[in-house]
Parts: C-alpha cells; structure tokens; sequence
C-alpha cells in the first residue's frame, strides 16, 4: 500500500465532514491532527485516516 497525504478537501471528501467539523474534532482530540506541511498547510496521511475511520466503523459496530 502507498501511503498517500491528504488535503483537507480531500479530508472531507473522505470523510463526510466539513471542514469547520474537522477542525473541531482535532480542538477535542477525536480526529488526528495531521501533519504539518509548510506554515499555512496540513495534510493527513492515508494511515491515520483509514485507523480512525475503521475506530469508527468498529465503534458504530458495536452495540
């Protein structure tokens, strides 16, 4: 598997999340925070986003 970085459109587009959802999530440390491409970028790596959408398939699964 290639290990890809994303942008937050593509975050989004991922995720279903808006943007102002995102960041909100990262202020209450339930979403990762990303890493930190130059001063005014962030991208988040193909790895954290498939664990945490498979934390919240694995969440949602349980009942």
């Amino acid at each position: 598997m290639t290990l890809k970085i994303y942008r937050i459109k593509e975050v989004c587009d991922i995720t279903g999340l808006r943007p102002s959802s995102v960041y909100k999530q990262i202020r209450l440390g339930l979403f990762p925070s990303g890493i930190k491409l130059t001063n005014r970028s962030t991208g988040w790596s193909s790895e954290q986003l498939d664990d945490w959408l498979r934390a919240k398939v694995n969440a949602g699964t349980k009942s």
